[in-house]
């Protein structure tokens, strides 16, 4: 005898919160509503926490998603992260810029004075340009009052900075932070990034960048994660999944990338523009340096923009007597290249010399969506619609501390109003 015809329910459940996405920004608010006894659900569509913060293990060595670092004074990361057991491990303030087939160092004129001197008449840049840089370094990067609208080529130009430190610092350090060498990126970031840099300390952890998103995880005992589970839609207070189900939630917080966030919102126009980037690792039995120190590509030629030996920075990146080498490639012509491994070898080779010979290819990673383009920098709009919020490094400077302190932003409106 055949069963008969039983119309399949998706099955449905219904939370005071559910957080779509465990990156940064999804984990701090989790942890900000733990602390204050709301439970929330966590649905992420990959299938672990992180977001664009994750560390492989490969073959004993530690590959982050791409070249990532983090600074040390940001507020919110100091409140909600344990520093000591990350273990961070701090770069040289300064970095190393090609330029004319030759190294020059530049450091920090207020940690390191004797090797800032050293580089005073170095080829990249004028004297004037130099001070100028150790001067905003003591009191501060305010390029933003010759315009909010500008771009930071054109506030650069308009503070007197001359074309060549433009070309041989600014362009190879700020478009490794920024992802795009054409400096179109809002005058706000440049003035946030130049102030913390010049300030603070850069780091990562020993472990590898994703020690930050798995020690905010390890706070989250009893919250439940649905991992491998993406969000397909959202209306009211009802989100739909893959497989069908719906959840209801007195509460949805949207804690994805500007991308994802678009989209589930139903944003009319264009999807917001990213900016990629491509890290090549290699595996090293020599390195060039034992310094924790930035690489800077300041000559028109290759593509490689910055490099980073990460072993000299932790050794726990690789096997004993190994070293890892990232390099770094942010030009999108050569995102399709066939031969983009053969070009960044050659590059190291000149760079470098016959050491790199036997560095082997670990990995490729090629992120599409590596950072929010910036051009322009609007207010946050924590709170897009009745009983529904959002956060990211997309609402405000992109950066590790806008995800984790619009995190906070959002848990702390959630608390305020179920205690209302």
């Amino acid at each position: 005898m055949k069963s008969p015809n039983v119309p399949h329910v998706a099955p449905h459940s219904s939370h005071p919160v559910v957080i779509v996405g465990a990156g940064l920004a999804g984990l701090a608010c989790a942890v900000t509503l733990r602390n204050a006894g709301i439970h929330a659900l966590l649905l992420e569509s990959t299938d672990s926490v992180g977001g664009r913060v994750k560390t492989d293990w490969h073959d004993g060595f530690l590959l982050d998603h791409g070249f990532q670092v983090m600074l040390m004074n940001y507020p919110t990361a100091q409140k909600l992260l344990d520093y000591e057991a990350l273990d961070l491990k701090r770069f040289y303030p300064g970095a190393m810029i090609r330029r004319q087939k030759k190294w020059y160092l530049m450091a920090d004129p207020q940690r390191y004075p004797l090797d800032a001197t050293r580089a005073l008449f170095a080829p990249i840049g004028t004297l004037t340009d130099k001070l100028r840089v150790a001067f905003k370094g003591r009191g501060g990067y305010d390029l933003s009052k010759h315009g909010e609208q500008l771009s930071t080529l054109e506030a650069l130009r308009a503070d007197g900075f001359s074309e060549r430190i433009i070309d041989c610092f600014f362009r190879p350090f700020l478009g490794g932070v920024f992802q795009e060498k054409d400096l179109s990126t809002s005058v706000q970031k440049l003035d946030f990034v130049m102030n913390h840099f010049s300030n603070d300390d850069t780091a990562v952890p020993a472990k590898g960048m994703g020690e930050i998103p798995r020690q905010l995880a390890s706070h989250l005992a009893g919250y439940q994660f649905r991992f491998n589970t993406p969000v397909i839609s959202i209306e009211g207070q009802c989100l739909r999944l893959a497989d069908g189900e719906t959840i209801e939630a007195e509460s949805i917080v949207i804690a994805t990338d500007a991308h994802q966030a678009a989209r589930l919102l139903q944003r009319p126009g264009p999807p917001p523009a990213f900016h990629s980037s491509i890290c090549l690792y290699f595996r090293a039995s020599q390195v060039p340096s034992r310094r924790p120190i930035l690489w800077l590509n300041a000559e028109p030629t290759g593509p490689i923009n910055h490099l980073a030996l990460m072993t000299n920075v932790s050794n726990d990146y690789a096997p004993p007597g190994e070293h890892l080498v990232a390099a770094n490639v942010i030009d999108p012509q050569y995102a399709q290249a066939p031969d983009l491994e053969e070009q960044v070898r050659q590059q190291l080779r000149e760079w470098f010399g016959e050491i790199t010979l036997d560095w082997k290819l670990l990995r490729k990673d090629h992120i599409a969506r590596a950072i929010p383009a910036q051009n322009q920098i609007g207010e946050a709009d924590l709170h897009p619609r009745p009983g529904v919020y959002q956060c990211g490094d997309h609402q405000g400077v992109a950066s590790i501390e806008t995800a984790l302190a619009t995190g906070v932003q959002v848990a702390q409106r959630i608390i305020q109003k179920s205690n209302s």
